[in-house]
């Protein structure tokens, strides 16, 4: 897969690999990322301030008093060329799940609409397991694919004005987890007490993209005593490594 150089103004420039969805090209463009930041970091790559991957693509803002944009472009197809490195080790999030309620107010409509039953929708979003694309739009907020297409369903005309931190959505083809309170057009199931980004934290961003999601259902009592945990800066979930 070769991918398209393309300038962002004169301090970035963006790889492109493809035009759709692809869990391979994304695959490709994490590992990329990480090529990138081992070569800016040892001193063989000047000049570089950000690196930001995409569904598609790889972002690489840098320094245009340190490097030139089309040099830094030519040493980044290069990167590129090299054969993918194996399958290395990813993580695996075990994400607990409040479904329904005051914040997964969509569950039942979408059942109606899907001709499931509640338990049976729960069923095959918690049965599912999800990549994480993408970081974006928010801090932390992490834009999921791999969902079954039965789910699939578009935003609302009208996005409502406040979703909390935590609810579990779908907007299209792909799923959500909120990281910060804010209005939404997306359809929400549920609500995590994983906090996805806390600026307190070590890492504040708890997902990266390439990781691995599975849900899993709590009741309100589980949801409100790890809820609690998590606001005391105990590390509720920790993830598994697996192979990708």
């Amino acid at each position: 897969m070769t991918p398209i150089l393309l300038p962002c103004g004169d301090s970035a420039v963006t790889l492109q690999f493809g035009e759709s969805v692809d869990a391979g090209a994304n695959a490709r463009i994490i590992a990329l990322a990480a090529e990138v930041e081992a070569a800016s970091a040892s001193g063989a790559l000047a000049g570089v301030l950000d690196i930001v991957p995409t569904y598609r693509s790889l972002l690489v803002r840098y320094d245009p008093e340190l490097v030139r944009g089309a040099d830094l472009g030519e040493r980044l197809l290069a990167l590129a060329a090299r054969p993918p490195s194996p399958g290395q080790a990813g993580r695996l999030w075990r994400v607990p799940c409040l479904y329904g309620g005051e914040v997964g107010q969509d569950l039942e409509e979408m059942a109606r609409m899907k001709g499931l039953t509640p338990d049976a929708l729960i069923a095959l979003h918690s049965g599912t397991d999800y990549r994480v694309y993408m970081i974006g739009f928010a801090p932390g907020f992490a834009y999921l694919g791999g969902q079954p297409e039965i789910l699939h369903t578009p935003r609302l005309p009208k996005p409502r004005q406040n979703i909390p931190r935590g609810a579990v959505g779908i907007g299209g083809q792909q799923g959500n987890i909120n990281s910060v309170a804010g209005p939404s057009g997306w359809r929400f199931l549920g609500w995590t007490p994983l906090r996805a980004f806390d600026p307190d934290r070590a890492e504040p961003f708890l997902f990266r993209a390439g990781d691995h999601i599975r849900f899993h259902p709590i009741g309100p009592d589980e949801a409100r005593a790890l809820e609690a945990r998590s606001a005391g800066g105990e590390t509720i979930v920790t993830p598994e490594e697996i192979r990708t």
